[in-house]
């Protein structure tokens, strides 16, 4: 009896400790705006497709789900997810706000990742952006050295 107590004690255990090791990507912009002035770092707004854009799926599972990206991200930025799915249902709020950042940032194609700040200036979100990417061939030690270019400049 005490073995299987231990054994459901530890593989609970283990679960919060992978939860803890996980990433939260906002999906909500003021939210986000408000963590990033709190925490005086920018954020990365990852637009996607997360359902059916092949590059955006590539980009999610090289460089995006890599311990090497959890590590500089906590340290770095504030994530936000801007997704476009075309299979996967979305309010209509989310679907507004989503449309109205990429019209605002211009974003053209999938997957497409901006570093910016923002500050409220007569209620409304003012945007600085910084730079932007999107997918870099070489895993994540390439697409971080782009990221981390793109920071300094700030």
């Amino acid at each position: 009896m005490k073995k299987k107590t231990f054994i459901t004690l530890l593989l609970i255990l283990g679960s919060f400790a992978v939860q803890a090791q996980e990433l939260v990507w906002q999906t909500d912009i003021n939210k986000a705006m408000a963590i990033s002035t709190k925490t005086q770092k920018p954020m990365l707004l990852f637009f996607t497709g997360s359902d059916w854009c092949g590059w955006c799926i590539r980009l999610q599972n090289e460089v995006l789900k890599t311990p090497e990206f959890t590590a500089w991200a906590k340290k770095n930025v504030i994530l936000v997810e801007l997704d476009f799915p075309r299979g996967t249902p979305q309010t209509d709020a989310i679907k507004n706000q989503n449309a109205g950042l990429q019209q605002a940032f211009g974003v053209q194609g999938f997957p497409t990742v901006w570093f910016a700040t923002a500050k409220l200036k007569g209620g409304k979100p003012s945007f600085t952006g910084m730079g932007s990417t999107g997918y870099v061939a070489g895993g994540p030690t390439a697409w971080l050295a782009v990221a981390d270019g793109i920071l300094k400049n700030k």
